[in-house]
């Protein structure tokens, strides 16, 4: 177990509000096809400062610009287009500790939001287990602004990376699911445990297959908010704590991040965070399959035939394709209540991140226009997906001779495309479906990004239900004649 008082949410004292007796820096934003005609009008010891550092206002680089006296009197932040929440982040990372304030000029409130969520995400360390002596530099929180969306941004960020980056020994299966009770206590949500034994009793046989090599029990933590006569939206999140590859077990290089495999749970319990915080109309429900996928007398073998929750036979081609069995189970779940938007985060296959990168994650859906629009919208926000076909004629490749369907897919390259083919099998043509498959992990630090658990498409899910729902109205009840 974790210490009891790390906290999951917290997030650090680095905005503060303004007073008469503080003195601050000031934090100019220059827009960079502007900068030629905004540098003219500057003074003379400017403009040669600006020189010597061959600083032309180039998207999220900065400038220090000293007084005569040789102190700092101002910082410069370039930017393209629109100021993102990582545009801020190179400056505030590497200027001098201190009290900082953006001069507003003419910059759009979403922009100075964007610039107070980028300082909050530059300030993140993970400092459970060691000690860090970083200074926090402040900022002075912008007048009329959204402190809401600032906050509850970062602190969904926040909660990914300290549940990636906390070691498999602190976070077991129950744990994670009493993180999600934790977050449905902070906004009177309904949520429930199903542990061990009792995922049979509720029909989760997969869930419990692939989490009873564990001593640390399998369990599923569910959480509903909302007025459920709004549109319903559901959630999914592959929860695996630890994944040693079962029977078909990971080399050590394989192993060694495996700590992140909850990373979908993490993506699915942030976005749900923010859209309670952001109180949009949508009746919400949260599915986190919680399981350790460990090697034992108990655990599953490769050729082994389970009954799903559907009813559907899986032949079991590959013990580490665990992902996928314990998602069909909430998959075939979340169908039953016939939700309009369902989806589901997983770092479900490595297939993903060789096809885009480290960088993106990748999305599928049945509904194909709403794929390309998620792919739109994430590179809007840098947040990028990228949107992949659910190649029919792969379908092929997971077919077994003695059961329904076969968790692996047969030699097919495409593994991230089969592993999506495998999860559509258990959503019923009727629900709109999003699958998002990513890596959950930062290799190296960059500004905003701290090396070790990334948050991946949140923002954009969040968003996209926004748009999709806010105008939404609770349905009528039909009246009986």
């Amino acid at each position: 177990m974790t210490d009891a008082t790390f906290d999951f949410l917290a997030l650090p004292d680095a905005l503060i509000q303004k007073s008469k007796d503080l003195k601050t820096v000031p934090l100019h934003f220059v827009k960079t096809n502007q900068f030629e005609k905004w540098v003219s009008k500057q003074n003379d010891p400017l403009k040669n400062q600006f020189a010597h550092s061959n600083w032309t206002a180039k998207d999220s680089t900065f400038i220090q610009t000293l007084s005569a006296e040789g102190h700092i009197n101002a910082i410069y932040i370039g930017y393209e287009g629109q100021i993102g929440i990582y545009t801020i982040c190179a400056a505030a990372e590497k200027i001098p500790h201190g009290q900082y304030e953006i001069e507003r000029n003419n910059l759009k409130d979403e922009e100075l939001e964007n610039a107070c969520i980028g300082w909050l995400l530059s300030c993140y360390q993970f400092s459970h287990y060691k000690k860090l002596t970083t200074k926090i530099s402040e900022l002075v929180l912008p007048s009329k602004i959204n402190i809401n969306r600032i906050e509850s941004t970062a602190r969904a960020s926040y909660l990914v990376r300290n549940l990636i980056n906390l070691p498999p020994n602190a976070l077991g299966p129950r744990t994670l699911a009493e993180t999600v009770a934790t977050v449905a206590k902070n906004f009177d949500a309904m949520f429930r445990i199903v542990e061990d034994k009792e995922l049979l009793e509720e029909n989760l046989p997969l869930i419990y297959a692939v989490g009873d090599g564990s001593e640390r029990r399998p369990c599923l933590a569910e959480m509903a908010w909302g007025n459920p006569k709004h549109p319903k939206v559901t959630l999914v999140g592959k929860g695996v704590c630890f994944d040693t590859g079962g029977y078909d077990i990971k080399p050590s290089a394989g192993m060694l991040l495996m700590k992140k495999d909850m990373g979908g749970a993490a993506m699915a319990l942030a976005t749900a965070l923010m859209i309670m915080s952001a109180k949009l109309p949508v009746y919400l429900r949260l599915l986190i399959p919680c399981v350790e996928n460990s090697v034992s007398g108990r655990a599953y073998r490769p050729s082994d035939i389970l009954t799903s929750r559907s009813g559907t036979t899986v032949e079991i081609g590959n013990t580490d394709a665990e992902g996928r069995l314990v998602l069909a189970d909430c998959l075939t779940m979340a169908c039953e209540e016939s939700p309009d938007l369902l989806i589901d985060f997983a770092t479900l296959t490595g297939a993903a991140h060789y096809a885009v990168g480290y960088d993106m994650g990748v999305v599928y859906s049945n509904d194909e226009k709403l794929g390309h629009d998620i792919q739109k919208l994430s590179m809007q926000l840098n947040d990028p997906l990228w949107n992949l076909p659910l190649w029919k004629d792969y379908k092929k490749d997971i077919l077994s001779p003695i059961a329904d369907i076969n968790n692996a897919g047969s030699g097919n390259p495409a593994g991230s495309i089969t592993a999506a083919l495998f999860l559509q099998h258990f959503v019923t043509p009727e629900t709109t479906w999003v699958h998002i498959d990513e890596r959950a992990w930062q290799n190296t630090a960059q500004p905003g990004k701290s090396q070790g658990g990334k948050e991946m498409g949140i923002r954009t899910i969040t968003a996209l239900i926004e748009q999709k729902f806010a105008k939404a109205k609770p349905k009528k009840k039909a009246v009986k004649k």
